[in-house]
């Protein structure tokens, strides 16, 4: 695969919030609008598990239908969004830092046709809904 076909980067944010805070936020799929502007409609076929597909439609956009691959509770979990050939996997991991520090981490891998172009235009907003996610987790205790 060329270098056009593969594309990774991560962002991170370091809060205050407990992970088992910032895990109830994520296990909430239908509430993900509130905190993440990138999401105008979203459901979720079952149970926060690996397996459980999900539909979310970002503004302006035709809906992506997803599917989380790897659920840890209060660890991380993995979700993937197929478009023909191109995958992205997106891992949400909480990181504890000790007493009271907690690290909140994006990581996208996009590979196949135009992952260079696609992956980052999927993740341009992650810095922002980390932030809305960190000042959510820490109004949670």
């Amino acid at each position: 695969m060329s270098n056009e076909n593969t594309w990774q980067t991560e962002y991170a944010i370091e809060t205050t919030a407990s992970p088992e805070a910032i895990w109830s936020i994520f296990r909430d799929v239908a509430a993900w609008k509130n905190w993440n502007a990138g999401i105008e409609q979203i459901a979720i076929d079952g149970p926060f598990a690996s397996g459980t597909w999900f539909t979310m439609k970002p503004p302006g956009e035709e809906a992506l239908r997803s599917q989380l691959v790897d659920v840890r509770e209060t660890v991380c979990f993995v979700d993937e969004t197929r478009v023909g050939d191109l995958a992205i996997l997106v891992a949400h991991r909480i990181e504890s830092l000790g007493p009271g520090r907690t690290r909140i981490v994006y990581a996208v891998d996009a590979r196949g046709p135009q992952a260079s172009e696609i992956g980052p235009a999927v993740s341009a907003d992650f810095p922002e809904v980390l932030a809305s996610l960190a000042k959510l987790a820490e109004g949670t205790r």
